[in-house]
């Protein structure tokens, strides 16, 4: 096969199940508004995935290689965006889902992947390590997309439903604060290490 299917999905699962700027998002939402209420949101992160990955499928690659300072510029504001959402996390305070606020939707969470540097790492080693050239770029795409969807489907609620847990032990407690700021931190260090660890996410 053109695609190497099993090997990217166990490189996809370890990148999709691990903390990055995605992951610690769900997390917080789930905790803030409850794993039922965040669903929506989990399902437009799952999909905001696929906004990148047929782009750089069918050619956005070719053209990063064209216009490099434009696509520096914008790996460099969405760091800047994923560290503001950081900052929101670290003042969040967790209430079980019993939050009167509206939780995030599914547009809220379509633009989580597309300002995501780890996102964009992630695909980009798989169009480039997991696809033999010459493929047709629609099979490749289609491999690639099919394979990260299915370990988000699995993988994001998982992290959301966590998120929940958490909420319901720590809300109201003195090690709230503390891991509302741990999960911020975990996030920008999940942004530095895709902008100055190689690139691999």
């Amino acid at each position: 096969m053109s695609v190497a299917v099993i090997s990217f999905l166990a490189f996809g699962a370890s990148q999709v199940s691990t903390p990055g700027p995605a992951n610690m998002a769900l997390l917080a939402t789930g905790a803030r508004f409850g794993f039922r209420a965040a669903l929506p949101f989990v399902a437009g992160v799952a999909f905001g995935k696929q906004l990148i990955i047929w782009p750089i499928g069918f050619g956005l690659m070719e053209l990063a290689a064209q216009a490099p300072v434009i696509f520096s510029a914008l790996k460099w504001i969405s760091a800047a965006y994923i560290c503001w959402l950081a900052w929101k996390v670290a003042h969040l305070r967790l209430d079980g889902g019993k939050s009167v606020e509206t939780p995030p939707g599914f547009m809220a969470g379509l633009i989580v992947h597309p300002l995501n540097p780890k996102a964009w790492a992630m695909i980009v080693t798989g169009f480039t390590n997991f696809v033999t050239p010459g493929t047709p770029a629609l099979q490749a795409t289609v491999w690639i997309a099919i394979c990260l969807f299915g370990l988000q489907a699995i993988l994001h609620p998982i992290w959301t439903y966590g998120g929940d847990r958490i909420a319901q032990t720590v809300a109201g407690t003195p090690v709230e604060k503390y891991l509302m700021w741990t999960l911020a931190a975990l996030t920008v260090a999940s942004v530095l290490f895709v902008l100055f660890g190689g690139g691999r996410a």
